[in-house]
């Protein structure tokens, strides 16, 4: 190109563009920064900016690597960000293309097992109330894990040892790799649907972190909290904690531990039976020899041996009590005479006496009401005096000159007129 060419925009961006792709130290860079403004579009595209005390850097995750994440980035967060910087011819920004995120002092996966930790717990998944009860004689266990491993083939073992009757069902998934999770959850969910068991186990044995990451799974975790039948988890080793453990009804802590958990021996059922049936016949042989001893000390009692002096007893008893009875009856009998003839003597005198009472009363209310009488009034030389409406007179103010007046006299009436 020529010194003194003339370029346009696009041709400037493109031509920084090739210089910066040729750059090996541009082409594979690891850059160390905060997470800010961290975007997730919905075509899958993260959008975000890496930052320190002196500057920033934009920075693009495409939508496919941007699937390998196994953490949810948040702002703040110091990461580790490994890609290329090169322009956009487009708007001439410069910005890093990020292949792969990591933070920073800790390990992808294990950020990504304490944020699901941290959720799930949240919404109540690890709850001890939302465990269920693990039967106590199973008659069908699902074994949920890969069919080739040797934790399938120790758990189908421990199983009929310790307690033949239990039928056992394999269901074959996949433990380990990407579609292993979307595998477990859908035998989980398939195990509910068809009621195929009443216990269900899955797990898988011991590994790395990254072996074991299909039981750290949300998929997993939500297959197992929604199942309807009771879930053992055993994953991995003791040390091996996964998230399936939290959620599961029983954590084990190895495929064979969990084996011993979800059956009893057989052994020591026999023993427990055995100890059962001992007490049951000392309990019998303790019952029987009472009822022995009991029937001895009736079949030597007299109603036994003599069985009439029982009855004659027993008639003579009547005898008795007949008679206080027949002495009862004839002396209430009496009793009762001797207080109807006393009610008949009294009942005539009593009638008398509150005859001659409401007579008295009688006499006294006429008194009274004659005693109130206007012709008693009238017979005093009192008359009443009326107008012609009949109304009383009163008061002088009741009549005028010239009224028309009857007399009420104590035997007969007069009519006069006011003067």
């Amino acid at each position: 190109m020529r010194e003194d060419a003339i370029l346009t925009p696009g041709q400037v961006g493109q031509y920084l563009k090739n210089i910066m792709d040729r750059d090996q130290l541009l082409s594979r860079l690891l850059v160390r920064g905060e997470l800010s403004n961290y975007k997730m579009y919905p075509s899958g595209h993260h959008y975000f900016t890496l930052k320190d005390g002196e500057g920033a850097l934009r920075c693009v995750m495409f939508r496919s690597d941007a699937q390998s994440l196994r953490f949810r980035p948040e702002n703040g967060m110091q990461v580790i960000a490994a890609g290329r910087v090169t322009v956009f011819p487009r708007d001439g920004q410069y910005q890093l293309y990020c292949a792969r995120l990591t933070p920073e002092g800790v390990g992808d996966l294990a950020l990504a097992f304490e944020q699901l930790k941290e959720k799930l717990a949240r919404e109540g998944l690890f709850d001890q109330v939302q465990k269920r009860e693990i039967p106590q004689f199973p008659g069908k266990i699902a074994l949920i894990t890969s069919p080739a491993g040797a934790a399938v083939q120790d758990m189908i073992r421990i199983l009929g040892a310790r307690w033949p009757l239990t039928e056992i069902k394999v269901i074959p998934v996949r433990v380990q790799g990407a579609e292993a999770s979307q595998e477990i959850a859908a035998a989980i969910q398939w195990a509910n649907w068809h009621h195929a068991a009443d216990l269900i186990i899955t797990g898988r044995g011991g590994g790395s972190i990254e072996d074991l990451w299909a039981f750290n799974e949300e998929v997993v975790a939500r297959a197992i909290y929604a199942s309807e039948i009771p879930v053992i988890s055993a994953v991995g080793h003791e040390p091996d904690v996964t998230i399936a453990d939290f959620v599961a009804d029983l954590r084990a802590s190895t495929p064979s531990n969990a084996a011993e958990l979800a059956v009893p021996d057989q052994n020591e059922v026999y023993m427990s039976l055995l100890g059962e049936r001992e007490r049951l016949n000392g309990a019998i042989s303790a019952r029987l020899v009472q009822y022995r001893q009991t029937l001895k000390r009736l079949a030597g009692s007299r109603p036994m041996t003599e069985p009439a002096s029982y009855f004659r007893e027993k008639r003579l008893l009547l005898d008795f009590q007949s008679s206080r009875l027949t002495y009862g009856l004839r002396h209430a009998a009496a009793g009762q005479r001797e207080r109807l003839t006393a009610l008949s003597a009294a009942l005539p005198n009593e009638a008398e006496r509150l005859l001659n009472r409401r007579r008295e009363r009688l006499k006294s209310l006429a008194a009274s009401l004659d005693a109130l009488s206007p012709l008693k009034v009238l017979g005093r030389g009192y008359s009443i005096a009326h107008r012609e409406d009949g109304k009383a007179v009163v008061s002088i103010s009741d009549v005028e000159s010239g009224d028309k007046l009857k007399l009420t006299l104590s035997d007969g009436s007069v009519d006069c007129q006011v003067i």
